[in-house]
């Protein structure tokens, strides 16, 4: 081939391959747009769907109201309690044989969990700002002024309605963002959520009840959980369902399942009849799981208390920590069964320096003695008194609260007590329900003379962490005559 063919042969391909170039990006370019028109279809088919879905609730609360009352929780145990708990008659030190091996008491790990922190803001900030303090932890939040809605002073199915229908043509969904950010990163359970979302509809509103209780149904709605509210002439009422029953708190009932008439100020409240209606937010199914993690609503700002007692003639000295934000969160709590309270996780802020203190001092102890130890902890160091004494009112306390409060009574000990000797000793612990008192029962690896229980084929030796000075195997001499049940968890 000449040089003058070969430049026509060169210049030809390179003006094809231009042409398919320019032919492939221009494909390209229309690819994408078709891409891009794609999604944006579907942003608005969604966006489309959550209008109807809202306009359909809209509808639904301008007809499906009733009149219902309102009743009185239930009472965990009735019988009163003793202002004043006996003292056991000392008993001799037994000491454990030369050839008898000592108890291994060992001091837990901390769980390995990602450390609460609060999280970043999420999306762009925009719209008004609001920080709220939340057990201790300042959090801060961006959201649609237009979030910021007075109700109007007569309260009926048409203006929650019309106030419902107001919202949810808010930008809401950045804040529903930031509020499942702050979930996951500050690791809160149900509980520890709806007051967070309690708090910020009340900051948003400048605290005025009724507009927050609206905001706050709103939010936990969309937020998948199933939240009503009643009215009354002058007051909005928020109730959930909890899928464990809650005690002393005023509730509803539809189809078999209880509604509770919650706050989080810790206080009950006394209604009379209200309307309500009957159905649920599309996509909302979600009931309130109320069972405790070692590490909701952890502040980090520990506070210290000191305490003394005696063993076998001689004094401890003990110093617990408590985390402020744990103890002001768990006031706000409502009363549950009594087994959520055995099961429930300790701050390792608390956890780990007690167990610490203590086992140093059990080293080379008997089982039996490790186990008298703790229970002299429990019985002399910490003062007793009745939650109608202390609190006006039935309250039942979870570990650090018993150790922050001035006082406690029995099933707080016990609840107590029964978290030392498992995670120190690894030793099986039941609870053991008298009429008017609790108490716990431990399954020792030796025989241990001594009253006890039977429960799944294992025997348990009564340990009464309120009868002061009694060893194990003591029942108070009041308490004999009956069966105690048993609490297990």
């Amino acid at each position: 081939m000449n040089n003058k063919n070969h430049v026509v042969v060169c210049l030809g391909l390179s003006l094809l391959l231009c042409g398919l170039s320019a032919e492939a990006g221009t494909d390209f370019q229309q690819w994408m747009r078709q891409q891009s028109q794609g999604v944006e279809a579907q942003k608005k088919e969604f966006q489309e769907y959550k209008d109807k879905r809202d306009k359909e609730f809209t509808r639904f609360l301008k007809s499906q109201w009733k009149a219902v009352d309102i009743v009185k929780g239930d009472v965990r145990d009735e019988k009163p309690k003793p202002d004043v708990m006996p003292v056991a008659r000392p008993q001799p030190v037994v000491r454990a044989p030369v050839n008898k091996k000592p108890v291994v008491v060992t001091v837990p790990r901390p769980v390995i969990v990602k450390a609460p922190v609060v999280a970043p803001v999420v999306v762009a900030p925009k719209g008004k700002q609001l920080t709220i303090n939340f057990y201790g932890k300042p959090l801060r939040f961006y959201y649609d002024g237009a979030l910021r809605k007075r109700l109007s002073s007569n309260i009926n199915k048409d203006s929650v309605s019309a106030y419902w229908s107001s919202l949810s043509r808010t930008d809401y969904d950045d804040l529903l963002k930031q509020l499942d950010a702050q979930k996951i990163s500050l690791q809160l359970n149900d509980w520890a959520y709806a007051s967070l979302v309690h708090k910020l509809a009340a900051g948003v509103n400048n605290n005025r009840q009724n507009e927050s209780a609206l905001l706050s149904w709103f939010l936990l709605a969309k937020s998948g959980f199933k939240a009503r509210i009643a009215y009354s002439k002058s007051s909005v009422y928020l109730l959930v369902p909890s899928e464990q029953e809650l005690f002393e708190v005023s509730y509803f009932t539809f189809a078999g399942k209880r509604y509770y008439a919650i706050d989080f100020d810790g206080k009950k409240k006394k209604l009379g009849r209200v309307f309500t209606y009957d159905g649920e937010y599309p996509g909302a199914a979600k009931a309130f799981d109320m069972r405790v993690t070692p590490t909701v609503a952890s502040s980090n700002q520990s506070e210290r208390r000191h305490l003394s007692f005696k063993f076998e003639g001689k004094q401890y000295n003990i110093d617990v920590a408590y985390d402020r934000g744990r103890v002001l969160f768990f006031s706000t709590y409502p009363q549950l069964s009594l087994s959520l309270y055995f099961s429930s996780g300790v701050y390792k802020a608390t956890a780990t320096p007690l167990q610490k203190q203590l086992a140093k001092y059990m080293q080379g102890m008997s089982e039996p003695q490790a186990v008298n130890f703790l229970l002299r902890f429990v019985q002399t160091s910490l003062k007793y008194e009745t939650d109608d004494q202390q609190f006006g009112e039935e309250n039942y306390l979870f570990p650090e609260e018993t150790l922050f409060y001035p006082y406690s009574d029995c099933e707080d000990r016990a609840v107590l007590f029964a978290w030392l000797v498992k995670s120190l000793l690894g030793l099986d612990v039941v609870g053991v329900d008298y009429p008017g008192h609790v108490a716990t029962a431990v399954a020792f690896n030796e025989k241990i003379k001594g009253d006890s229980v039977q429960y799944k084929g294992r025997r348990y030796v009564i340990s009464d962490p309120t009868f002061i000075n009694a060893n194990v195997g003591m029942t108070m001499p009041n308490l004999k005559q009956f069966k105690p049940g048993i609490i297990a968890y």
